[in-house]
């Protein structure tokens, strides 16, 4: 079937764009109406409300809400919402959560909460005179002309901390910058950051145009291309850690000292080869990212900065690091986010609000290093996992349930299935095998017939 395009697609109703989607994509399949719309939420004004979160919605994507219990954070006890749909994240967290309560728990602090914005532009001409012009009188100006907007955050201890005109014009003719430093307190800032730089950009242009120490030519080519701010916010960092004497880490069979050992090995690794770093990297954003999303917050801008900043010495590598100096055992990753606990989602979404009331209402700073901690621990308990036990044990435990569903097993044959492999190693090929057994059939297939 050949699909045509579609006028006014965002003008049909929820139920209109259903109709649509069915009958132009799914063959008119009424199920497909019946699972979509299953997902809805009874309450009518609820479901307005997540509607209106985004645009052209037509039903609800559930993700499951969990708790990682047992975090010792600054010395205080914390239960982590995490919102994520992969088997043994919150298990490996709470896991490692475990762990680390019994040995001084995480400690976290915030070394810095700057963020930034640019404004990009070309300009041809004298750049001493722009250099000049700029810090004499357009800096100036750029922040009176935004007085307006940064009144609320002033009043809060935020709003523009630094203006700076950067010359790009060695990797790009003619191209400079406007960088902004700021501080947004407990919103994450974007709206606020992109008003001032769309401002910025407006001063900027009209200060040279009334400048008569520009030439005319100078005056047009200043050219605007656009004002953002940067997901990249390596002066907005949290710092998390972990430590202990290293007797205290001795691991079932494996000795304190063997297990420091490979564990140091298994971090320097993924310090200096990619291929590692970017799935022990992607190990840690399972915990960042479910408790990110749990609270609300951009955990696209939180992957993008994370791994921008591993890759800030011209090799991508670690987050995380160790080091053992004096007997003492010490893990600790520095993550650059940029994190908010007002506006956005954070004031809308009743599962959000929740989630930042099981963490005590935290600020944007102590959401940080929540996050942070969320992170390190996930990445200790596969570490931890790797070194001794292997990685597939302890998942493919958690990945059982996925199977059975698959297999639509009942509640009495899933709890056989959980003694079955108490003592032994998940596999898929052998759940499938044992499955067909318990059943009295040779294969998948025929349970499918019946």
């Amino acid at each position: 079937m050949k699909h045509q395009p579609v006028e006014g697609f965002s003008k049909l109703s929820k139920e209109g764009k259903i109709e649509w989607l069915v009958n132009e994509y799914l063959n008119g399949d009424e199920k497909a109406i019946q699972t979509l719309k299953q997902y809805w939420n009874d309450d009518a004004d609820l479901q307005k409300l997540h509607d209106e979160f985004s645009e052209n919605t037509i039903s609800n994507f559930y993700m499951p809400f969990g708790l990682a219990p047992n975090f010792l954070i600054n010395n205080e006890l914390y239960t982590i919402p995490m919102a994520v749909e992969e088997s043994s994240v919150v298990a490996a967290a709470s896991k490692a959560a475990k762990f680390w309560l019994d040995r001084g728990g995480f400690k976290t602090t915030v070394l810095s909460t700057t963020k930034l914005g640019h404004v990009h532009f070309m300009y041809e001409g004298d750049v001493e005179k722009l250099r000049t012009t700029f810090e004499n009188t357009i800096k100036a100006k750029l922040i009176e002309e935004t007085n307006d907007i940064t009144k609320n955050m002033r009043a809060r201890n935020g709003g523009i901390l630094n203006l700076e005109l950067i010359d790009k014009t060695a990797d790009l003719e003619n191209y400079f910058q406007i960088k902004g430093s700021f501080e947004t307190v407990d919103s994450m800032g974007a709206n606020f950051i992109n008003s001032c730089l769309e401002q910025f950009a407006k001063t900027l242009k009209n200060e040279i145009d009334a400048d008569n120490t520009f030439t005319f030519e100078e005056k047009e080519s200043v050219q605007i291309v656009m004002c953002i701010l940067s997901n990249y916010t390596p002066d907005c960092i949290v710092r998390a850690e972990v430590s202990c004497p290293v007797e205290q880490l001795a691991e079932g069979n494996v000795s304190a000292e063997e297990f420091v050992e490979k564990f140091s090995l298994a971090v320097r690794i993924a310090e200096i080869e990619p291929y590692r770093a970017t799935t022990h990297n992607k190990g840690i954003m399972n915990g960042i990212d479910a408790v990110v999303i749990a609270t609300g917050n951009d955990f696209r801008a939180v992957e993008a900065c994370a791994h921008t900043y591993a890759a800030k010495d011209g090799q991508y590598s670690s987050l995380t690091h160790c080091e053992v100096k004096d007997g003492v055992f010490r893990f600790w990753i520095d993550l650059p986010t940029a994190l908010g606990t007002i506006g956005g989602l954070t004031s809308l979404h009743p599962i959000v609000k929740l989630a930042l009331g099981i963490l005590g209402k935290p600020s944007a700073s102590e959401l940080m290093g929540i996050v942070a901690v969320a992170g390190l621990a996930q990445n200790f308990g596969a570490l931890r996992s790797l070194v001794t036990t292997g990685i597939q044990k302890g998942h493919m435990k958690m990945h059982l349930m996925n199977i059975l569903n698959q297999l639509e097993a009942t509640d009495e044959e899933k709890q056989y299935f959980v003694n079955f492999f108490k003592d032994k190693t998940v596999s898929h090929h052998n759940v499938i095998e044992e499955f067909c057994n318990l059943r009295g059939v040779k294969s998948v297939e025929e349970i499918k017939k019946d």
